[in-house]
């Protein structure tokens, strides 16, 4: 299970916030920045769960049997993009159960409030869209069968991400940025505009290895093996290229004007979110 219902229950009573202005296609709680705009029809877009009834296209089902949602020019919402690590690494540690999460957490609470929520992994599988109450079980069912494999590909995945056509929204990525391109994914994400957020998930072991003696350590990813021996100095020095590179993080995150939250794969999760982000001002 993704979320215990009573987790739901506690974070469909919040609402995201964003310091920017956002632009949608549907209409959904948040009044459209573009005054003046009028009802004019404005295309389509396939049908996702929890999408209101009344804007499918009956006719355009009748003749193409494919279900679409008319859209309108004045009819706006907000839409969180969150992509959910799934490489190898993320197997390690609960690092994965944390991250999807995450997602799940973000998801409910925009799909409280209306906003749509779409799902990206590093897999590249295509990108799902969920909205509505309806959208949530759907979305959690999705996260609940994401596996951790093969290598990690951040920057190719947030690229693909910042690409797709769309509100600017927000977005999330929930990686332990185990990639020598974090960086350049954190560029990435940012560079597609609106509101973005680094949930660096790291387990214990990633922080504070308890391992001792000559080893040979695989690459969860690549399958190389790595001949070390851990003594206590080593350990100490591991540690601190771990904080060294976590002050690294987030100062690259900062200065890309991306907001950063560490997250222990051991901690409660939603007390953790509640807390970091009412003092971010990302909920309310």
């Amino acid at each position: 299970m993704v979320l215990a219902a009573a987790e739901v229950a506690r974070l469909e009573r919040l609402q995201l916030a964003t310091s920017r202005r956002l632009a949608g296609q549907l209409s959904g709680e948040h009044r459209s920045p573009r005054a003046g705009a009028s009802l004019d029809f404005a295309g389509h877009r396939p049908y996702s769960p929890g999408d209101d009834l009344r804007r499918v296209d009956w006719p355009a089902l009748a003749r193409l049997d494919t279900t679409l949602v008319r859209l309108f020019d004045a009819e706006e919402d907000r839409e969180v993009r969150v992509l959910v690590d799934t490489s190898a690494s993320m197997g390690y540690g609960g690092k994965l159960r944390q991250a999807v999460r995450v997602a799940g957490a973000l998801g409910v609470v925009a799909m409280a409030r209306r906003d749509a929520t779409w799902l990206h992994t590093t897999a590249r599988l295509e990108p799902r869209r969920f909205r509505g109450s309806a959208g949530v079980p759907a979305l959690l069912e999705a996260l609940g069968q994401l596996a951790p494999s093969g290598p990690t590909a951040l920057a190719d995945a947030a690229l693909d991400l910042a690409a797709r056509p769309g509100p600017r929204g927000i977005t999330i990525l929930a990686s332990d940025l185990l990639d020598e391109d974090w960086e350049a994914a954190v560029r990435r994400l940012a560079a597609r505009g609106g509101d973005a957020v680094v949930a660096h998930v790291l387990a214990e072991v990633d922080l504070h290895p308890e391992l001792d003696g000559d080893l040979d350590l695989i690459d969860a990813e690549t399958g190389r093996a790595v001949p070390v021996s851990l003594t206590a100095a080593a350990r100490a020095a591991y540690e601190a290229r771990v904080t060294a590179w976590l002050s690294a993080v987030a100062a690259a995150c900062h200065s890309a004007g991306v907001g950063h939250l560490l997250v222990p794969a051991e901690a409660d999760l939603v007390p953790l979110l509640l807390g970091a982000w009412r003092r971010a001002g990302a909920l309310r």
